[in-house]
């Protein structure tokens, strides 16, 4: 057997990976960023998985040569690639039945739903992250924001402000995924500038345990129009069984969509979900400037123009000198 491996998968290649993945009922994820494959005397791709970031992607072995330890191979070299990067805390998103194949590799369950299993290499991984979020003591109302601020507009702040007066916490999570045009430090530095006068806030990042819909693997799902949902459920459960709970959150509030279908569905479907668990959806209209909602993809879609002044009325003035300088 031969291991080959890229950074990731270029030209034939990557066909005959996509062609392999097919038959074991898999997508190719085009988000992946190294790829290790086994092929056997002849050639033949017989095992292959991925990496993307933290995430291990498209684990497949060919159903001739199951029970020969090959998903240990392919995790080996997936696991020492991610540790060269400096990556200890793997996940692993895989279909509910896989379980026990990769619990016996060291990962552990985070959420399981009847479609989706999201697995880490850590026993109390999200336990131990939930224990780091800050918890002021109060006897009142607690909320909840989660934004991904690429980047924070006056719109993100007016979100915040209209939720922040309508609780005594406000817990803001900032997406921490790695795959926006500004980096999540960034992005947790222009939310922290743009509300610092909101006092009842808390700033949190998401670690890795809350992941867009741009961002959520379905390569194992066959029924590519349920992905939202599916999505969704997942999303939902591990806020609201995982993380909530600890921070006493009641309340989540969110921003009227009316420019992203995705967007608009998810909202709707936390409003079907979330109150099984004790808490409300709160929508709060969105702000608009000139006539339209006021959106980070405006305001990239600005910077890509290079129209920096048509920029400031919809940013606060810490995001508009971040842009203009830098700084």
């Amino acid at each position: 057997m031969q291991m080959l491996t890229g950074r990731p998968m270029k030209g034939m290649n990557l066909q005959r990976l996509q062609r392999f993945l097919k038959t074991c009922s898999l997508s190719y994820d085009e988000g992946v960023s190294y790829t290790a494959m086994l092929e056997d005397e002849d050639g033949e791709i017989i095992a292959a998985g991925s990496l993307d970031g933290n995430t291990l992607k498209c684990i497949a072995v060919s159903p001739m040569h199951q029970g020969e330890d090959l998903t240990a191979r392919i995790l080996t070299e997936l696991r020492k690639e991610a540790f060269d990067r400096g990556c200890d805390h793997l996940m692993l998103f895989t279909k509910p039945g896989n379980l026990s194949i990769f619990s016996a590799f060291g990962f552990y369950p985070v959420m399981r739903t009847a479609d989706c299993l999201l697995m880490e290499n850590k026993r109390s991984g999200i336990a131990d992250f939930v224990k780091t979020l800050e918890k002021p003591q109060v006897q009142g109302s607690v909320g909840c924001i989660v934004a991904n601020c690429n980047p924070f507009t006056n719109g993100h702040r007016y979100l915040m402000e209209n939720a922040a007066s309508q609780v005594d916490v406000l817990h803001v999570f900032v997406l921490s995924e790695n795959k926006s045009a500004f980096a999540p430090e960034v992005r947790m530095e222009l939310v922290r500038r743009g509300t610092a006068h909101i006092k009842n806030i808390v700033l949190h990042p998401t670690g890795p345990y809350m992941v867009s819909s741009a961002t959520f693997p379905s390569y194992f799902i066959k029924d590519k129009g349920r992905v939202e949902s599916i999505h969704c459920e997942l999303d939902v459960r591990i806020f609201a069984e995982k993380i909530a709970p600890t921070l006493n959150i009641t309340k989540r509030f969110v921003g009227t969509e009316p420019n992203c279908q995705v967007t608009a569905s998810y909202n709707e479907q936390m409003k079907a979900r979330l109150p099984e668990y004790g808490i409300e959806v709160i929508e709060i209209p969105r702000l608009e400037a000139g006539g339209s909602a006021v959106s980070a993809s405006r305001v990239r879609a600005l910077l890509a123009e290079g129209k920096i002044e048509e920029i400031r009325p919809l940013v606060p003035d810490s995001t508009y000198e971040y842009l203009k300088t830098g700084r």
